[in-house]
């Protein structure tokens, strides 16, 4: 079967040389070639995320990382402000609610970013906040929130965490995790790291270490301390997702050697390129341009159309794959991925495959 041109937003397409990396044979998780796998893992993905924190791998989902977040620094009755642009940031106050957290939930409207004024606004009504969830990039809509201003006010206005929801943003857009005071970044492989899903990772800093000694949610698997305590021999508490460790392996040390600033760059330039090949088809694109994300692109649809439809006509014809709306935005947008492993003909495929489609529907 031929491969699809995969440009939902993750998991993503991934190279032949990292499916051959993916091939290898098992390894001993609790040896010594695990421990220094371990070791360069861990410190080069302190370089992408611009920590000096601590950091862990999950064998999980992203949400696996976003539940770990919470589970490890809030107990039922805690205060928590959950900030939502959409779907995944409603999914962390979900995440919020099942622990027995009282979560006020402060919601924009999708396509839109948080407005700092207002976050500062709810912070100053209440002093008791334990945390604060964010989503960095709100890939249902293709939205990049200003996270380095939101850190910011809740840094000025309040003593609460600081948990942010990079699983769509971490490796494709800057997130300088301690110059911008955030104590927990939480992230997953299948996005701009160009891995299989499988690996969740956190960044862990000195006040969420504080946190953890208070807090009482129920706790086992995602329990930061066992992944701790193993780290400090070189181990892992649980047995791995091997093959997709292996995998991220390569692809950190890639993007060590890339350097971390052109990556960056890389992202913001497809992305650009991306939205302008969907204005040049008299498309708009859902977001204001200073707020549009770098890894994922939401357009906008003709009120006539159904993206539904649409998108899998042009899977059927074209093999290009296609992300549609979710909830309010369901049948009213197609989003575009641009994360990791992506070349411009890739959306110039894409864009071509949407024109075609749009104009023989219409």
């Amino acid at each position: 079967m031929e491969d699809s041109n995969l440009r939902i937003p993750g998991p993503v397409p991934l190279p032949k040389d990292t499916l051959e990396i993916m091939s290898r044979q098992m390894i001993n998780h609790r040896g010594l070639e695990y421990a220094m796998m371990l070791e360069e893992m861990s410190s080069n993905l302190k370089s992408v995320l611009m920590t000096k924190s601590d950091v862990y791998f999950i064998t999980a989902s992203g949400t696996g990382a976003m539940e770990s977040a919470i589970v490890n620094t809030t107990s039922p009755g805690d205060d928590i402000l959950s900030i939502s642009i959409g779907w995944f940031g409603q999914r962390f106050g979900d995440i919020s609610d099942a622990y027995g957290c009282k979560t006020t939930r402060l919601e924009f409207q999708s396509g839109e970013p948080a407005d700092p004024e207002k976050v500062k606004k709810e912070l100053l009504k209440n002093k008791n906040y334990k945390a604060v969830l964010i989503t960095h990039n709100e890939s249902s809509s293709g939205v990049r929130n200003p996270l380095r201003e939101i850190c910011e006010v809740i840094k000025n206005n309040s003593n609460a965490l600081i948990l942010v929801d990079a699983v769509s943003s971490a490796a494709g857009t800057r997130i300088s995790t301690d110059g911008w005071g955030i104590d927990i970044v939480a992230t997953a492989s299948q996005k701009s790291w160009i891995a299989p899903p499988g690996i969740a990772m956190i960044s862990f800093s000195e006040k969420a270490w504080k946190a953890y000694e208070s807090s009482s949610s129920p706790k086992y698997y995602y329990d930061v301390k066992q992944y701790k305590d193993y780290l400090e021999i070189g181990q892992p508490p649980f047995t791995p997702a091997l093959s997709t460790m292996f995998a991220l392996q390569y692809s950190l040390n890639r993007m060590i050697e890339e350097g971390i600033e052109n990556i960056f760059e890389k992202h913001s330039e497809i992305a650009k390129f991306t939205r302008t090949k969907a204005n040049d088809i008299g498309l708009q694109i859902l977001p204001k341009e200073e707020f549009a994300s770098d890894t994922v692109t939401a357009i906008k649809l003709p009120e006539n159309i159904d993206g539904k439809k649409l998108v899998n006509e042009i899977k059927e014809n074209y093999n290009i794959v296609l992300g549609g709306g979710q909830q309010k935005l369901a049948g009213k947008i197609v989003r575009i991925g641009h994360m990791g492993w992506v070349e411009k003909k890739d959306i110039e495929d894409s864009i071509n495959a949407l024109k075609e489609t749009l104009d023989k529907i219409n």
